[in-house]
């Protein structure tokens, strides 16, 4: 073995934190603008957008989660286009057709027109989270992965929380600015920063160690090498062509899993602001835009600490199953009965609890993949993964608004959010049980 790979932990320590500290602020700067511009029609819906484009609520579902469609069409081909062309180029690509097609929702005429912007800025956005978690099996060892996707995704929580804030007070403050409704200057702003922050990445980004002039020669050569031997050893165990990991039924099993996690994340992202919208009703509250906005928040604040501090137990005791199931079962199990307690307060306590199990279970379950995936197997199986799961996009919202009109309640559609993350969650450690190699080999 090279000497320049022989090195003491902690020098390895700083090495990697050298690289955490560059790329995980931006990244997440990146997650967090994407994120808030994929959900914050959450907001806008009842905020004036519903009434002012005559929409039901299974009409707001299908509009929200009609997106999770157009992300599918192009996400594997995206991945492997990054994992082609570099990840600063690609992404940079990534967010200027979002954030132009983000802006352009400012100007939407009608519930139509609604519903094709939606679908084209999912297909815009294909391969932006897939590359991302690609991308971070470019710079972090297996051992440290899962932290650095728990720092990366972090940016979902905190992006719902500050997010619930800031569109409010953009809404609130925003009616009438340039004579547009007030949720019309929500995606006015908010589609900008993407467009910003896509030169950005054309410039900072480094797309492998290798061409890293932030660190030293012997850093890089470290940092190579042990990424190196580390997919050698991966592809000795598991030697997964692109082929085999766009068939092997590994995959959708892993994929109804995030299926599972993500029911809960957009279910939660989409309704979140209707069901506290509707305390009014049910418990006799009366919050402003603004409040309401705060209440928001409070889940995904919790929900950012929990991530990071289980992802970080991950990491040191190596367990990955039982750390995607655990969470899923204690949200899946909360998150029914919060509309049938007898106060606000603990109906939000329930609804963090399970904001707390889907963002614990987010980052630890994009380490299973790269346990048995490497190289190109590794961007078109990731991508799959990422793609059918997020079917639940559009199921989530489609669905939960569905049974709201039928039934008049949010009840029905958190009961079906609850049963979703537990079934996911025995098929995760059933997943454990089954075997990973022998009929893997070629």
């Amino acid at each position: 073995m090279n000497s320049a790979n022989v090195a003491a932990p902690e020098t390895g320590d700083r090495i990697l934190r050298k690289v955490a500290v560059r790329l995980m602020p931006f990244l997440c700067l990146l997650y967090f603008i994407n994120y808030l511009d994929r959900v914050n029609i959450g907001f806008a819906g009842p905020n004036g957008m519903n009434e002012e484009l005559g929409l039901t609520a299974t009409a707001f579902g299908f509009a929200s989660g009609i997106f999770f469609l157009g992300y599918l069409v192009l996400e594997v081909p995206s991945n492997l286009a990054l994992h082609r062309f570099g990840a600063r180029r690609w992404l940079a690509r990534i967010m200027i057709t979002w954030g132009v097609l983000a802006t352009v929702l400012a100007f939407v005429p009608s519930a139509t027109a609604l519903i094709v912007l939606r679908f084209l800025l999912g297909v815009a956005e294909a391969g932006f989270f897939p590359g991302i978690i690609l991308y971070l099996t470019f710079w972090f060892p297996a051992a440290q992965r899962a932290k650095a996707v728990a720092l990366f995704m972090a940016a979902v929580p905190v992006s719902s929380a500050i997010g619930a804030t800031v569109s409010s007070v953009l809404i609130d403050a925003g009616h009438g600015v340039f004579g547009l409704s007030g949720w019309r200057f929500m995606f006015l702003v908010e589609g900008v920063p993407a467009m910003l922050l896509a030169v950005a990445t054309w410039f900072y980004l480094t797309d492998r160690p290798s061409e890293a002039k932030w660190l030293t020669e012997q850093e890089r050569e470290w940092l190579t090498g042990q990424l190196a031997a580390e997919q050698a050893e991966t592809e000795s165990k598991h030697h997964w062509t692109l082929r085999k990991a766009l068939t092997h039924p590994r995959i959708p099993a892993l994929a109804f899993v995030y299926f599972g996690i993500s029911y809960g994340l957009y279910a939660l992202g989409f309704f979140l602001p209707t069901i506290i919208d509707g305390f009014e009703q049910q418990y006799g509250t009366n919050l402003s835009t603004v409040q309401s906005g705060l209440v928001t928040a409070v889940p995904y604040v919790i929900g950012a600490v929990a991530m990071v501090l289980w992802a970080s137990h991950g990491d040191r005791t190596g367990e990955r199953v039982w750390h995607v199931a655990l969470p899923m079962l204690l949200g899946g199990v909360c998150i029914p009965v919060a509309l049938y307690l007898g106060n606000p307060y603990l109906a939000m306590a329930a609804v963090t609890v399970c904001a707390v199990g889907v963002c614990a279970a987010l980052p630890t379950f994009w380490a299973l993949p790269s346990t048995f995936l490497s190289g190109s197997a590794a961007a078109g199986g990731i991508a799959l993964i990422n793609s059918l799961g997020n079917i639940s996009g559009f199921a989530a919202p489609y669905i939960t608004g569905a049974l709201r009109d039928v039934t008049g309640s949010q009840r029905a559609g958190l009961w079906v959010v609850g049963a979703v993350m537990v079934v996911a969650a025995g098929v995760v450690v059933f997943l454990r049980a089954a075997p990973s190699t022998g009929d893997d080999k070629d």
